[in-house]
């Protein structure tokens, strides 16, 4: 039986790189867990303690101190702004280029304090531009050329994401639609491989609860299944009228010029 060389090899890097970032987002994860239960402890000590009002500046100091703190990290390198998925489908399509070492280390940082303090910024970005980052370096340290390194990077996107939250097959599927957006033998053995293997890593610190844990949940009948599709439906329709408003609102915004201010003081007030 003739062995295909070209895709073994790729699973073969696909564990590496899925060890690796299993290994970077886990800790990533436990470490915004870790923090995160530290500033719940000090909202608790502002609520009851009794000398809340000295709890409740040094909160707000130690707040200004770490957003002045975050702004020079991400003064460094601009690709750490945001969420980071835009700038991995920006290398995958060729239009930029990171330092992934400075975008690893910077948004590594800047994600833990964020996330930690309760910022509203969610895990799967980071994640998965911490994935790409840590695929990207491993891929230029080996010395691999442009092609195989975005076939890294959409590895290390899919093995971070799984990471996450625990979902290799959304980590998959979710670089092939939305990261790579072209299906491909290679990028999709690769990028399931690496999501797995990061899931097994993660599994091993964190166990098999779910990130999303729901409690509770009670069967649904048999006869409701059929309401499903038209749920399914309804549901798709919200997101197809959400996209085109999306679309739509910098240039709704754009054409009223001077009610910018008097519109954005009432929505915060809101």
């Amino acid at each position: 039986m003739k062995i295909d060389r070209t895709r073994l090899l790729v699973v073969g890097r696909a564990v590496i790189v899925g060890i690796l970032v299993g290994v970077v987002v886990s800790a990533f994860r436990w470490l915004v867990e870790a923090i995160l239960e530290q500033w719940r402890l000090i909202y608790h000590q502002i609520g009851h303690a009794t000398n809340w009002p000295i709890w409740l500046v040094g909160t707000i100091v130690g707040m200004i101190g770490l957003t002045v703190l975050v702004g020079q990290i991400i003064k460094g390198d601009p690709n750490v702004n945001g969420s980071g998925i835009p700038q991995v489908e920006g290398q995958l399509a060729g239009q930029m280029t990171v330092n992934p070492f400075s975008v690893l280390w910077r948004k590594f940082t800047a994600g833990l304090i964020t996330i930690g303090s309760g910022a509203m910024l969610g895990r799967e970005g980071p994640s998965i531009q911490l994935g790409s980052a840590v695929a990207q370096l491993y891929g230029e340290k080996r010395g691999y050329d442009a092609r195989d390194t975005k076939l890294m990077i959409a590895m290390g996107a899919a093995a971070g994401l799984s990471a996450a939250f625990g979902a290799p097959v959304a980590g998959t599927l979710f670089v092939l639609e939305e990261v790579y957006r072209t299906f491909s033998m290679l990028v999709w053995l690769g990028a399931l491989t690496s999501a797995v293997v990061a899931d097994m890593v993660s599994v091993n610190v964190f166990g098999l609860t779910p990130v999303l844990h729901m409690a509770n949940l009670h069967a649904l009948p048999l006869l409701d299944y059929a309401w499903l599709p038209l749920f399914g439906i309804l549901l798709g329709l919200f997101g197809y009228v959400y996209q085109r408003a999306t679309l739509a609102a910098p240039k709704l915004f754009a054409g009223l010029r001077g009610y910018h201010v008097i519109i954005t003081s009432l929505w915060s007030l809101y």
